[in-house]
């Protein structure tokens, strides 16, 4: 079997994270991997203009990321 590259890893946590922010009418789109593995996403729908977007980038979509690829750094909404 073919190894992922890092970038398709992070695309499909982002795809297992997806479904719960659809439930809140949110999205999230992959941006870009930087060349010092952090994760620039941009929150879509519901989640582009809620007030608890920060926390649920950090603390959700961050948090799982960095929990199944440890060698991402950071997760960051542009």
């Amino acid at each position: 079997m073919e190894e992922q590259t890092l970038e398709q890893k992070v695309k499909s946590i982002l795809e297992q994270i997806r479904p719960y922010l659809r439930q809140d009418g949110g999205d999230v789109e992959f941006v870009e991997m930087t060349a010092d593995n952090v994760v620039k996403v941009r929150l879509r729908g519901a989640c582009g203009s809620c007030p608890h977007a920060t926390m649920t980038l950090k603390q959700g979509i961050e948090a799982a990321m960095i929990k199944a690829l440890p060698e991402v750094k950071a997760v960051e909404s542009v």
